[in-house]
């Protein structure tokens, strides 16, 4: 993950809706590359998701959740591809 990582998904945990990169960009301090690396990773690791119908639009999903409550560790989680 990268510095992105962890302000992405607090946004969109701050919002509670599926939100487009371009929110994203205008939302967080980070650059607008750092959120496109970090989105598809987040996304492998089953913590975001894309919009079944708005593909660059992403919303948290439960295991997200339980990340940024502290419920699960970095460490513990396993990418999609492995």
């Amino acid at each position: 993950m990268n510095k992105a990582s962890d302000p992405v998904l607090e946004c969109l945990e701050e919002h509670d809706t599926a939100l487009p990169t371009s929110v994203l960009d205008i939302e967080l301090d980070v650059s607008r590359s750092s959120i496109a690396r970090a989105l598809p990773e987040l996304e492998n690791y089953g913590l975001v998701e894309s919009h079944p119908n708005y593909s660059t639009h992403y919303r948290l999903t439960d295991l997200g959740r339980e990340y940024l409550d502290g419920d699960l560790d970095a460490d513990d989680l396993e990418p999609d591809d492995a």
